[in-house]
């Protein structure tokens, strides 16, 4: 892995309003996680904004879960969250969706930010670089499927 980042990218066929309704939804990350250790919300869901707090309940092998604060939002075009857990001890990794208008839908970037990261300097050095690049792909699929419906 070079740099901190990962990022894959997909044309879906569908305009960044209903892309984006779809990722500003905590209850729904669970239908288009390509990882599958997504559980579900932890809470009552409501729609993500900026500086919006929200638990997953999440399973890779055992139980867990994750606290997550949105730290950029522009409606219809970019929402990320950092992620946390063991009361701040892990994580700090970042998930970003930037949607971006082009002919025939619009173009998805999903990206993995170890910038931030507690554990970058293992992560960067394992297999999770690759395994996470290939969640993703599958992901942006799932989305598309999800929006397509």
């Amino acid at each position: 892995m070079k740099g901190d980042t990962v990022s894959v990218q997909r044309l879906i066929p569908a305009p960044p309003e209903e892309i984006f309704a779809l990722l500003a939804d905590a209850a729904k990350h669970r239908e288009f996680d390509g990882s599958g250790t997504v559980v579900g919300t932890r809470g009552d869901s409501r729609p993500l904004t900026l500086g919006t707090k929200f638990g997953m309940s999440m399973k890779m092998g055992l139980p867990y879960s994750m606290a997550n604060v949105v730290i950029e939002f522009e409606e219809n075009r970019r929402i990320a969250w950092k992620t946390t857990g063991f009361g701040g001890l892990l994580g700090g990794r970042i998930w970003r969706y930037e949607l971006e208008p082009a002919d025939g839908g619009t173009t998805v970037t999903e990206t993995w930010d170890l910038s931030e990261d507690k554990q970058r300097f293992f992560l960067k050095r394992s297999k999770f670089p690759e395994t996470t690049r290939s969640n993703m792909a599958k992901t942006l699929k799932r989305i598309e499927a999800a929006v397509a419906d």
